[in-house]
């Protein structure tokens, strides 16, 4: 898993080709966007830091565990590891060591038939059937050296069938133990070509989705223009912009010191709500057409160059306007600045460092406070939705333990408790029903994600369902490091995690691919959802519509970006989306994604900024905060 790097001065260029020319204006409605340097962070190089070597031809499916294979005469069995080590990339060990057990689980897992023609060796993704190793030179059964003689004795002969039908056995017996439990076998889905997929399920459609069939229909026309674009303003230093939310009747995003609402297809401008300071932090839910923001009470000054994040408010967005504000007081007539937002359940939730309080959505009647104990235990933060869950934090930093409350939202007692596994300095929630948790346990993600495993718990019960290893070097969701509610590129819906793969080679002439898989909340297992990118290119888990997910694959040499919805019970992908092939429109699409939460609906894709830079002094383009493309 990677973390996005620091924002740069200008974008990176598309896959696989030197960075065209900077657009010398903009494009679809008429703007007038001020020069500079692209404002938004630049992305990772392809397949993100610390992703894995590619497998050899034949490997593992990739994201999934790695069947075991016979090793050779002599060599002891493997031992069920107590958690998994970042893999170097999956393969076959080399003779006479212990093959490599089963990636984050003890259990064999299924096998499946290799697709495609007897011979040929398994498409990339999926489980290799257990296979028979070479033994070592000198031993019976290895190929004559160089100068050894080209027939076969007798007795080698019979040695070679003897070892062939031993393997075949074990295959066999391998297979049998592997789908007598009932595990379903992985499902194909979207080839890597990029289209529309094949069907992944039964013979005769598949399965239908848990969650049900999804809203979102093919338009009449799947190929997309620019809509409209929100031109970056001007500033003298990084500011943050982080909010952008989509109802029925508005778009909106978060600018320098203002809100602003525009009209979802034409882009027009439909109203402004001012803030008195920077904005601070936002919520991504929305409820009743609602959302939450922290900002500055003032901008600064010279006295006061950081005014602190104290006020809390909550913004209409169809109406623009802010319906209520409120602060915390402290002591000698500060006020509690605060780090984070949320609503859950029709409450607004804020934290802060030390404190934090709750407030009716609706009224904005405090509703309560949260409480240290002797302990030393404090709120760090709350994840909202359909329910809302505190991350709380006890003891000092050499005794350190954290468990994760589901509340009651209108009072903040606790319905149920989990303490997280020690190690946990901090966790970040994922969905709160069904209750998902992520953390690095023990420091050992390693590369910024702050993700080692995910942890679905019962949230009636507080008992663990299944902890899900998540090597940081094979994933690529991620967290905020100390943010309870900041984690992107991951979805849950189904009773499944959905997540995407680094991207590694493994397309034609080694071009950087990824995929999204899956894991079962019950039990914590693979599911065998596999979606491929294709070639060159990188998907990107953008929300549940019912039962299917909605996906973004990012733009690719000569081809402009898609959204696809992936029927959660085939995996079976549909196009909705294909957005212009355009050197200059592919640039500034790739430089917003991964920025601002990806959003979709009814046939429009709205990428935006979290941030705004001072304009580049070295070379001069065209920035946008926000760019949004229709099919209508």
């Amino acid at each position: 898993m990677t973390q996005p790097p620091p924002p740069p001065q200008q974008p990176p260029g598309p896959p696989d080709e030197p960075p065209g020319p900077p657009p010398q204006g903009g494009f679809g409605a008429p703007q007038d966007p001020p020069p500079g340097g692209f404002g938004a962070p630049q992305d990772p190089p392809p397949g993100g830091f610390g992703a894995p070597a590619p497998p050899p031809q034949g490997g593992p499916a990739y994201g999934y565990p790695q069947a075991p294979q016979p090793s050779a005469p002599g060599a002891q069995p493997p031992g069920a590891p107590q958690h998994p080590a970042a893999p170097q990339g999956p393969g076959v060990p080399p003779p006479g060591q212990p093959p490599t057990a089963p990636y984050g689980y003890p259990g064999q897992p299924p096998y499946q038939p290799p697709p495609g023609a007897p011979g040929q060796p398994p498409g990339y993704g999926y489980p290799t059937a257990p296979m028979h190793q070479m033994p070592p030179p000198g031993m019976p059964g290895a190929p004559a050296g160089r100068g050894g003689r080209g027939g076969l004795s007798a007795q080698m002969k019979i040695v070679i069938a003897a070892v062939v039908a031993v393997a075949l056995i074990v295959g066999t017996g391998v297979w049998y133990a592997s789908t007598k439990g009932g595990d379903p076998a992985p499902a194909t889905a979207g080839g890597t070509s990029g289209g529309t997929g094949t069907d992944g399920g039964k013979a005769d459609g598949g399965p239908a989705a848990p969650d049900g069939p999804g809203k979102e229909k093919v338009p009449g026309n799947t190929q997309a223009k620019v809509a409209f674009q929100i031109p970056v303003p001007v500033v003298t230093d990084m500011v943050t912009t982080t909010g952008s939310w989509l109802t029925d009747k508005t778009y909106v995003k978060s600018g320098v010191n203002e809100v602003v609402g525009y009209d979802p297809v034409k882009g027009a401008k439909l109203w402004s709500v001012p803030l008195p300071g920077e904005l601070c932090a936002s919520t991504r839910h929305v409820k009743d057409n609602k959302t939450a923001l922290v900002f500055a009470a003032a901008k600064p000054t010279p006295q006061n160059k950081y005014p602190g994040c104290s006020e809390v408010a909550v913004l209409d967005l169809d109406a623009g306007k802010l319906l209520w504000t409120r602060s915390v007081s402290l002591d000698g007539g500060r006020k509690l600045n605060m780090s984070e937002v949320t609503i859950g359940a029709g409450t607004v939730a804020a934290a802060a460092v030390q404190g934090g309080a709750a407030w009716d959505l609706a009224t904005g009647k405090e509703l309560w406070r949260p409480q240290d104990n002797a302990e030393g235990c404090r709120d760090m933060g709350y994840g909202g939705g359909e329910g809302l869950v505190a991350a709380r934090k006890c003891g000092d930093s050499d005794n350190v333990s954290v468990t994760i409350q589901n509340l009651n939202p209108a009072t903040g007692a606790p319905v149920s408790e989990f303490k997280m596994p020690t190690g946990v300095e901090y966790a970040s929630v994922v969905s709160t029903r069904p209750l998902v948790v992520a953390a690095d346990v023990g420091d050992t993600a390693g590369d910024g994600s702050s993700i080692s495993d995910f942890f679905s718990i019962d949230e009636k019960t507080g008992k663990l369902k299944a902890q899900i290893p998540a090597d940081a070097d094979r994933y690529a969701a991620e967290c905020g490091a100390t943010d309870v509610e900041r984690c992107e590129k991951l979805v849950v819906g189904n009773n499944r995690l959905y997540l995407p793969t680094e991207q590694h080679e493994g397309g034609t002439d080694s071009r950087r691919v990824n995929e999204i898989v899956s894991f079962d909340l019950t039990t914590g297992k693979p599911t065998g959802d596999r979606l491929d990118s294709g070639d060159g290119v990188e998907l990107y888990p953008v929300r549940m519509d019912g039962g299917n997910l909605i996906i973004y694959r990012t733009p690719g040499y000569e081809r402009g970006g898609e959204v696809v919805s992936v029927d959660g019970g085939t995996f079976k992908e549909t196009l909705l989306m294909k957005t212009p092939a355009d050197r200059t429109i592919s640039t500034i699409e790739r430089a917003l994604v991964g920025r601002e939460p990806i959003l979709y609906r009814d046939g429009r894709l709205y990428l935006a900024d979290r941030f705004v830079s001072k304009p580049s002094t070295v070379v001069k383009e065209t920035r946008y905060l926000a760019l949004v493309f229709t099919t209508q």
